[in-house]
């Protein structure tokens, strides 16, 4: 949690108590996390745990890199690098819901020079790939 709030200090942000309370469950569930299962878990009055609110927290905390969302689970993983701005590609088990973040920049650079020869200019770029972790494609090998 210090290197979340020094990052944030050094670009100029603010992590309020609700914002770092959000980030807490997200890096704490290991697994990708909805909005609403966040909203269950902060409990609390209504002010500081509406949806509204909650959304608002983890927008923050994507353009502040220490949260990454997916979009083919509505959920989303805490950054392994908050330190250095990336665009992320992720391996997700359909089985176990495990997320690898690959953060591969030569990845980053042929998706960023391929829409680029195809006159697109990329503003997000988020690579989601689903399959099986190691431990269910053995389960499922087996069974």
């Amino acid at each position: 949690m210090s290197k979340a709030e020094l990052l944030c200090r050094d670009r100029g942000l603010r992590l309020t108590a609700l914002r770092r309370r959000v980030l807490e469950l997200v890096w704490a569930s290991h697994k990708p996390i909805g909005a609403y299962d966040i909203l269950g878990r902060l409990g609390g009055n209504a002010r500081t745990a509406a949806p509204p609110t909650v959304y608002r927290a983890l927008e923050f905390l994507i353009e502040a890199g220490l949260v990454h969302r997916l979009d083919s689970l509505n959920a989303f993983v805490g950054c392994p690098d908050p330190g250095r701005m990336h665009t992320g590609q992720f391996l997700i088990c359909r089985e176990c819901r495990t997320v690898i973040e690959l953060g591969d920049g030569d990845i980053e650079e042929l998706v960023a020079a391929k829409a680029m020869a195809l006159g697109f200019t990329a503003v997000r770029q988020i690579l989601e790939i689903e399959g099986l972790c190691d431990s269910c494609g053995i389960a499922a090998a087996s069974a």
